[in-house]
């Protein structure tokens, strides 16, 4: 039997590396703080890009491709900007040989490059609105890494749009946050908090940010995708302007938007166990592993086995289910057991003779791992109706624990006692000192105001000072 996982109660970090390095999703590279993302973590990361580019295109979005390197000068057009990002930076001063003219930056992100096209794309309202997405990979240089959580070169996709009106921006921007909302719920079965970040917290060069952010199983918070109004700023910088419908020139108004490979570690810390991954069905490479049962059994009896595995496979494919059939013998079935579970397989079926003579087979869902005996007639239709529950079901066990963490709390003393309870509802005045104050004092850092928590002015629980409204306070990655 191969070795177990980590136990999370024993040490949940411990557990979370265990899980990525013994599943086969990632591993550590030679080059300082970045991974190898490996087949089993790729699958993944290729069916979110498959759903969420869809969803993209659905809304009008048309993928493009931008240089990795960014002249040095770009960023600091945008003095917010470089200053924001300036500790980050990876810069590339040597190149065929000799030293160049002018530095590169790797790119962190992509805004001052991209916004030295647009400036070139528009010049007509009539242009407008430009909605452009980029799928690429980004550098930032990090202290501590942790496997896709915070690496310093990581895969994402960036949302970059312009538009006539303010108002339009901002649309874009709360549309896009919907989508990433509806994509961790709906397909990550993650549920998340949608709001605005506090100013410290807003992106470098953005009029404002938004945030999904979703509770994982030790009750700290993961920052799951961004949305940023990032107003005229950039389009000052780089002179991206328009001719308007009143004759006169006038700079676009700006979105950009993005979510990245953190989010398969999202998904890892939401749902799986102390036997291995979990991944919802809808997102899921390999729905169903048919595993024959031989032991003992005479070569007819074998080779009956592994034609009804095989035909039953076939029509699992037939209704549209990703499947494999473990049919490696030098393997026992305890340890095929095992490893399914490790790697996430949604549903087991087993086959042996004993079954074959009942016309039968026993089914057992990854999350439960309950056996049915099943008709291999119905076999099919069960598999569908498991993933289908198993889906739904991932989502309300995710958001009874985050809601079982929610507390508000109504004094400091307070929020010390539940700074490790997960998320705390707090009032606060929105001073950063007194933000910085609390992240010092407590480890407790603002996520956002969530949309969806009717606010009520109070008093800030560290100053008593008027407070607009409660703001989601956590631990976090």
């Amino acid at each position: 039997m191969a070795e177990k996982l980590t136990p999370r109660e024993k040490g949940f970090s411990e557990w979370y590396v265990d899980l990525v390095q013994k599943a086969k999703l990632a591993d550590y590279s030679d080059v300082k703080g970045c991974m190898v993302i490996r087949p089993n973590g790729y699958a993944i990361w290729e069916n979110m890009q498959r759903v969420l580019d869809k969803m993209f295109k659905d809304l009008g979005h048309k993928n493009a491709y931008f240089p990795l390197l960014i002249p040095e000068s770009y960023l600091k057009k945008e003095a917010e900007h470089v200053e924001g990002f300036n500790p980050q930076l990876a810069v590339v001063t040597h190149a065929g040989g000799a030293k160049l003219e002018e530095p590169y930056v790797i790119r962190p992100t992509s805004e001052t490059i991209i916004n030295r096209s647009f400036a070139k794309w528009v010049q007509s309202y009539r242009d407008l609105p430009l909605l452009i997405n980029q799928w690429a990979n980004v550098m930032r240089w990090e202290m501590r890494t942790r496997l896709f959580l915070r690496t310093t070169e990581f895969l994402w996709q960036e949302g970059h749009t312009c538009h006539e009106t303010e108002e339009d921006a901002e649309k874009e921007t709360l549309q896009m946050l919907e989508v990433y909302r509806t994509f961790a719920e709906d397909y990550m079965a993650m549920p998340v908090m949608t709001g605005r970040k506090s100013e410290s917290e807003r992106f470098a060069g953005a009029l404002r940010t938004y945030s999904i952010e979703a509770m994982m199983q030790d009750k700290k918070a993961l920052q799951a995708g961004t949305s940023h109004n990032l107003g005229q700023n950039f389009a000052k910088a780089f002179e991206t302007k328009f001719q308007g419908r009143d004759g006169r020139e006038h700079f676009v108004w700006q979105t950009s938007w993005g979510v990245s490979t953190r989010l398969i570690g999202g998904l890892i810390m939401t749902h799986s166990d102390d036997s291995g991954l979990i991944v919802p069905p809808k997102l899921a490479t390999n729905h169903v592993v048919i595993i024959p049962i031989a032991g003992k059994a005479t070569d007819v009896e074998k080779s009956q086995v592994l034609a009804k595995s095989h035909a039953l496979a076939a029509d699992l494919r037939k209704a549209g289910l990703g499947v494999v059939v473990d049919d490696d013998e030098s393997k026992g079935p305890g340890f095929k057991y095992f490893e399914h579970e490790l790697v996430g397989t949604c549903v087991r079926i087993e086959i042996g003779p004993k079954d074959l003579a009942k016309d039968s087979c026993v089914m057992v869902r990854r999350d439960l791992k309950q056996k049915e005996f099943i008709p291999l007639g119905e076999a099919v239709t069960k598999a569908q109706a498991m993933l289908d529950d198993m889906q739904k079901a991932l989502f309300q066990k995710a958001k009874d624990f985050r809601d079982s963490h929610t507390f508000e709390v109504n004094s400091y003393e307070e929020m010390k006692e539940k700074a490790d309870a997960g998320f705390l509802l707090a009032h606060w005045n929105l001073d950063a000192k007194v933000e910085a104050r609390i992240k010092e004092e407590t480890g407790l850092t603002t996520r956002n105001r969530p949309f969806a928590l009717e606010q009520e002015p109070g008093k800030c629980v560290v100053t008593g000072e008027p407070s607009p409204g409660r703001i989601v306070f956590s631990k976090a990655y």
